[in-house]
């Protein structure tokens, strides 16, 4: 069981999974700059505290700020946010690698899907149906429906 879990985002989406994790009763820590401290999100009644001086207003520490943020309090985990570090497979491997849970998909994963022609391919033989590409409306509607994808009629 996961009792503590640096988040390594800021603003809403850091909220919001504080919130998750305060409702599964698991511990946060924030990582954040020395221009973010009195954000929402760093609140000393809502967790312990990581920062570095210096850095610009939303700026976070780049990767291994991370993995020692989650070894010098005790997490067990690291939870990326969205955007960057959740489509970064090195930040990904490195938090593996240094014995901590990512909290998102393996390394392996993120580059799998971070190639157009290589997710296609692993969709095929996961036997997933692709959509393919079109970009005249006249089309559009007849391929979704080829390939059961939801579709409205919009009237005019």
């Amino acid at each position: 069981m996961i009792e503590k879990i640096v988040i390594a985002n800021r603003g809403e989406i850091a909220l919001r999974i504080l919130r998750a994790c305060r409702a599964l009763g698991i511990k946060t820590v924030a990582l954040h700059s020395e221009a973010d401290r009195r954000g929402q999100v760093c609140a000393p009644r809502r967790r312990v505290r990581v920062h570095w001086p210096g850095r610009r207003q939303g700026q976070l520490p780049q990767y291994p700020g991370g993995n020692i943020a989650a070894e010098v309090t005790d997490a067990q985990a690291i939870h990326p946010g969205y955007g960057f570090l959740s489509q970064n497979a090195d930040f990904a491997e490195r938090v593996e690698q240094s014995g901590f849970i990512f909290i998102g998909p393996r390394a392996d994963t993120i580059r799998l899907m971070g190639d157009k022609i290589s997710a296609i391919e692993a969709m095929k033989k996961a036997g997933v149906r692709p959509c393919p590409a079109r970009t005249d409306r006249s089309t559009m509607s007849t391929t979704a429906r080829t390939c059961d994808w939801p579709t409205r009629s919009a009237t005019r």
